[in-house]
C-alpha cells in the first residue's frame, strides 16, 4: 500500500500580474479543497531568459497575508533563498510568520540560482554554498531557542537571540540537488524538495533521484527514513503550453481527475511524502477542479 500523501499547491508567481483579492480566494479555495499546503515562490526578478521582464510580490509579506486568511494549510517559501537576507533577521521573519499561522509554517530554504536578481539587488552571488553554510547554521539555531555567536567569512552574529521566544522550532526543509548543499542540510533539516525537472516529472524519475537523496541522508549521518520527500509535480489542466518559463521536456501530469488522482497515487509509490503541484493555468477555478482529484486520492470530499 503506497504511503499517505500530502498535497500542496504552489499560487501564482510570475505567471501573470495576480492581485492581493485573487491570492485569498485561491488560498481559501485551497483550503475548502483539500489541500495541505500553499507555497509561494520566493524571487525577485526574471529577465533575460527570453521572455518580458517581470518579477513576483514579496513573498513573506504574502506568507502573513495568507496565514491571516487561512485556518488549516501550511505555508511555505518554495524555497526561500538564503542570500537575500542577513541569516538573524531571516530567521526572525520566520519565527514571526511562524507565530502569526499558529505554528504552519514549513520554511523552505536554499541557495539560489538566479544570478539575474541576485546582480540586480546588489547582493553577493559568489561561494553560494559557503554562504548558505554560515547563514543555515544561523537560522536553524535561533530557530531553535539558542543565543548564537558565530564570526564567519561572510555572516557574523553576536549574542543573537530570538525575542519574544519562538513556540517551536518550524518545520525546516531544504531545496536543492546539489551535493555541497545537501551535506550542510541534510543532518538537520525535517524534509527535503526538489523541482519537477530534476526528476523528469515521472514517478520512475523521482524514485531513481530519490534512492540518492538516500545516499546522500546516509552519508550526513542521518537515518532516510527521518527525512520526509517532497516534489513538486508539474501539471497541465487545459492542454495549454505551461505559463512558466519551463527549461526542460519534462511530460506533464494531465487528464481527467482520475488520471491526476493515479499519477499522485504513483509519486506516492515512488516515495514521495509530499506531492506541491505546480499548475497551468494558475487560477481559482484550477484549484476547485483539482479538489476532484484530491477527493479520489483521499477519499475525502472537497469542503467547499
Amino acid at each position: 500500500m503506497p504511503r499517505p500523501l500530502n498535497v500542496g499547491i504552489q499560487l501564482p508567481e510570475v505567471e501573470r500580474d495576480v492581485r492581493w483579492p485573487e491570492y485569498v480566494a485561491m488560498a481559501r479555495a485551497a483550503e475548502g479543497a483539500g489541500f495541505d499546503s500553499i507555497w509561494l515562490g520566493d524571487h525577485l526578478l526574471y529577465r533575460d531568459d527570453g521572455r518580458p521582464e517581470r518579477g513576483p510580490w514579496d513573498a513573506w509579506t504574502l506568507l502573513a497575508g495568507l496565514a491571516a486568511v487561512t485556518r488549516r494549510v501550511k505555508l511555505g517559501p518554495l524555497v526561500a533563498c538564503a542570500g537575500f537576507h542577513p541569516p538573524a533577521i531571516l530567521a526572525r521573519m520566520a519565527a514571526t510568520l511562524d507565530e502569526v499561522s499558529g505554528g504552519r509554517l514549513v520554511l523552505g530554504l536554499g541557495a539560489g540560482w538566479n544570478r539575474t536578481e541576485f546582480d540586480a539587488f546588489g547582493i553577493p552571488f559568489d561561494h553560494r554554498a559557503s554562504r548558505f553554510e554560515e547563514a543555515f547554521e544561523i537560522v536553524r539555531r535561533l530557530l531553535a531557542g539558542e543565543r548564537v555567536t558565530r564570526h564567519g567569512s561572510y555572516f557574523s552574529v553576536h549574542d543573537a537571540v530570538l525575542l519574544p521566544p519562538p513556540a517551536r522550532r518550524p518545520t525546516l526543509m531544504v531545496g536543492s540537488t546539489g551535493e555541497r548543499v545537501l551535506s550542510i542540510a541534510l543532518p538537520h533539516v525535517d524534509a527535503w524538495n526538489t523541482w519537477f525537472d530534476w526528476f523528469g516529472n515521472t514517478p520512475d524519475g523521482f524514485a531513481a533521484r530519490n534512492a540518492e537523496i538516500d545516499a546522500a541522508a546516509t552519508r550526513a549521518g542521518r537515518d532516510p527514513r527521518e527525512i520526509r520527500r517532497s516534489a513538486c509535480v508539474r501539471i497541465v489542466l487545459d492542454g495549454r503550453a505551461s505559463e512558466r518559463p519551463i527549461t526542460d521536456e519534462s511530460p506533464p501530469l494531465e487528464g481527467p481527475a482520475d488520471r491526476i488522482a493515479e499519477g499522485l497515487r504513483e509519486m506516492a509509490e515512488a516515495g514521495a511524502d509530499e506531492a506541491i503541484l505546480v499548475v497551468t493555468p494558475n487560477t481559482e477555478r484550477s484549484i476547485r477542479e483539482l479538489g476532484g482529484a484530491l477527493a479520489l486520492l483521499t477519499g475525502v470530499p472537497a469542503s467547499g
